[in-house]
């Protein structure tokens, strides 16, 4: 059951989806559940995601790195849908009255239908071999944060639909660049992996510290003593 809080955005989250449109994902997240779960979503055919589906990964890197601390909110950074669509995105922290996060609200926009409109626009003015020598078309640009002290320098997600595919995208993420095979690894290594999981907020989903354990063929117990010198 959501808190009060959390319950009287559910009632925001239907208003924004009818107000902006259909090309606007708003999305309501409750993050003192066990674990992180979306609890309204409007026009979720952008991301496919439902009520009950996880709280995707760039969200847990906020928490993770406490962003909620010294920002009230994050805007314009980019995040894809599993078709490869590329969504412009804005998170808002939900606080009780003690400052602590509860909740996050989130507006991700779909440009595609602008897009074709523009590519449309474009082919019924040009001939076809003028437009495929790439005259009046470029390649889209990347959405980059503002100069805004409040904006991370870079943030990127894709919106994975359960929490085992999300934890293994995360520990494929951080272990892609290793030269040495991951039964070879020793303690120091290790401990780096688990403080970029840790980053990553994988250690705020169920089942976190179970699942780095058995990929680092190690102990639960051992994956807590890194967690512990990491705060030390």
């Amino acid at each position: 059951m959501i808190s009060n809080i959390l319950h009287q955005y559910t009632l925001l989250v239907d208003f924004l989806g009818k107000a902006l449109g259909p090309d606007y994902e708003i999305v309501l997240h409750d993050i003192t559940s066990e674990p992180s779960r979306i609890v309204a979503i409007a026009n979720s055919h952008i991301s496919d995601r439902t009520i009950g589906s996880p709280t995707a990964n760039a969200a847990l890197q906020m928490l993770a790195t406490n962003s909620y601390k010294t920002n009230d909110f994050l805007y314009n950074y980019q995040v894809s849908t599993e078709d490869g669509r590329i969504l412009r995105a804005s998170t808002m922290f939900i606080k009780d009255e003690d400052g602590s996060p509860i909740g996050l609200l989130g507006i991700n926009f779909d440009d595609s239908r602008y897009k074709d409109l523009c590519k449309n626009l474009l082919s019924a003015v040009h001939p076809d071999a003028f437009l495929k020598a790439g005259n009046y078309i470029s390649p889209p640009v990347a959405i980059s944060p503002e100069s805004d002290p409040l904006q991370p320098d870079s943030l990127t997600d894709d919106f994975s639909m359960d929490i085992s595919t999300l934890m293994e995208k995360s520990f494929e993420s951080v272990t892609a660049s290793l030269d040495t095979p991951m039964e070879r690894l020793n303690q120091q290594e290790k401990r780096d992996i688990v403080q970029k999981l840790q980053e990553r907020g994988v250690f705020k989903l169920k089942g976190g510290i179970s699942f780095v354990a058995k990929r680092l063929s190690c102990s639960p117990a051992t994956v807590y003593r890194y967690l512990g010198d990491l705060e030390s």
